[in-house]
């Protein structure tokens, strides 16, 4: 005897709800994009990106950051190979017959076999906001200039455009993500970077060559825009083979940051104003735990945030908090215990990683509630939580993580293995609109994208999957 046709229908709208539920039940979207696996490769080191700039002791690699709290102060770092040179930058504002030159300082350091160049670096301060600046490098022979823009005057309403990079490397991937980022027509401002930048660490003795070629890699883009660094596990480097017991040897003495400017004892772990918005840095693999310099810098911190001013605080780190993936799972717990209901109290809206070679953006949720006794372990939605995004996909030769937890977890609201950046463009104290684009796609592709609102001026739900 056949089953009548409402039958079917009503098993059909069963099998239906059943499955939807589990789609809910198990958290957002892992996407259904499928790139191919194939193992990232290191550009060979005669590629034209790490062209050394023709003159006699031609100033090379040349950066800049932030150099104080307010973003009326630039680093400009670089390289000389042959001899120091001048130490000096000038520099000046568009349009104007005036040029003012700043002295900075020359330092140099060895690792296993490798003696660095000369490296300098050279705070320009008193800047006027939103001007664009030219600036001169190599006074002495071979003298090259760019320039920058300065951003808007701190304030709540202040438009600002970031990009993010995390894990960059320097493989062919790695120039796909730059060449992407650099196209999208959402012009960035300045690269938060969370972390990881040369993968030197990789080759034998730490082959100290890459962090050079590196530098002259990403210059064309950290020359004319600030790039606000982060130190990840890849900048851990140190050589105890030959009595080397500090870290960070290589970053610390190529790229600076304005650590003393926010009252931190460390270049790993400070703090930025820029336009609306308030950047945490903070360092994973240095010590946070209770009384150490870092947990009492950031417990000082997070109160002097004026969010009438800057409306948008946003925190970087390497290590993520919530992660999907069975690559690091766990290892930003310890971390997560310390700052979170910090992070909950004053409202972070939110929080960039890397470290996982892939993308992941999370809902907004917290695990405050947990310790080890009530046995409520399972993260449950929160308004007052930031939303946590892991971005370690610039396109390093160690490849993607491609190999996640299932099912997804509720947290999870979007998660794939793919290389790409992000662009979070902040429109005023309540709304920014954010994309993320991966390499394969189009330049005005955004394969993730949502609004946010700010979590202390319009703390409404933003979720865009189910409810927890």
């Amino acid at each position: 005897m056949g089953v009548p046709r409402t039958g079917f229908s009503v098993l059909a709208l069963l099998i239906g709800l059943i499955l939807n539920a589990g789609i809910l039940c198990n958290g957002g979207i892992t996407s259904s994009f499928v790139r191919l696996d194939q193992k990232a490769v290191d550009m060979p080191l005669d590629s034209d990106v790490f062209r050394v700039p023709p003159g006699y002791n031609a100033p090379e690699q040349v950066h800049i950051t932030q150099g104080d709290h307010d973003g009326k102060a630039v680093i400009v770092s670089w390289v000389t190979m042959e001899k120091p040179g001048s130490k000096k930058v000038r520099y000046w504002a568009e349009n104007s017959k005036n040029k003012d030159e700043a002295k900075g300082t020359v330092t140099k350091y060895k690792f296993y076999n490798y003696t660095s160049g000369y490296i300098h670096h050279c705070t320009i301060r008193n800047l006027e906001y939103n001007t664009k600046y030219y600036y001169e490098v190599g006074l002495d022979h071979t003298t090259r200039t760019f320039w920058f823009f300065t951003p808007p005057e701190v304030g709540p309403d202040v438009p600002y455009t970031f990009g993010l990079i995390g894990d960059l490397g320097q493989s062919f991937d790695s120039n796909k993500t730059l060449t992407h980022y650099e196209s999208n027509p959402i012009k960035g401002q300045a690269v938060l970077f969370v972390g990881d930048l040369s993968y030197a660490d990789n080759y034998p003795n730490h082959d100290n060559v890459r962090w050079d070629t590196w530098g002259r890699f990403v210059e064309r883009n950290l020359a004319y825009q600030p790039w606000i660094w982060t130190a990840g596990n890849h900048e851990l480097d140190f050589a105890p083979e030959i009595g080397e017991t500090k870290p960070f040897k290589p970053f610390s003495h190529r790229y600076y940051t304005p650590y003393k400017s926010s009252e931190s004892t460390s270049p790993f772990w400070y703090s930025i104003k820029r336009g609306p918005a308030y950047i945490i840095v903070l360092a994973s693999y240095s010590a946070y735990g209770k009384y150490t310099p870092q947990y009492q810098w950031l417990e000082d911190e997070l109160p002097k945030v004026n969010r009438s001013e800057t409306p948008w605080l946003i925190v970087l780190m390497h290590s993520p908090w919530y992660n999907s993936y069975n690559y690091h799972y766990m290892e930003g717990e310890t971390m997560r215990v310390m700052f979170e209901p910090w992070f909950v109290k004053y409202k972070v809206d939110l929080v960039f990683a890397g470290h996982v070679h892939a993308y992941e953006r999370s809902e907004r949720v917290s695990n405050i509630a947990y310790n080890v006794v009530n046995g409520m372990c399972t993260p449950r939605r929160d308004l007052s939580a930031p939303v946590y995004i892991t971005i370690g996909d610039g396109g390093n030769l160690e490849g993607l993580a491609n190999n996640m937890t299932e099912p997804q977890p509720k947290y999870s609201a979007y998660r794939e293995a793919s290389f790409g950046h992000a662009i979070l463009d902040i429109k005023n104290r309540t709304h920014a609109h954010y994309g993320w684009h991966r390499n394969q796609d189009g330049l005005a592709v955004e394969a993730d994208s949502m609004w946010f609102t700010n979590r202390y001026w319009h703390p409404v739900d933003d979720s865009t999957s189910a409810k927890l």
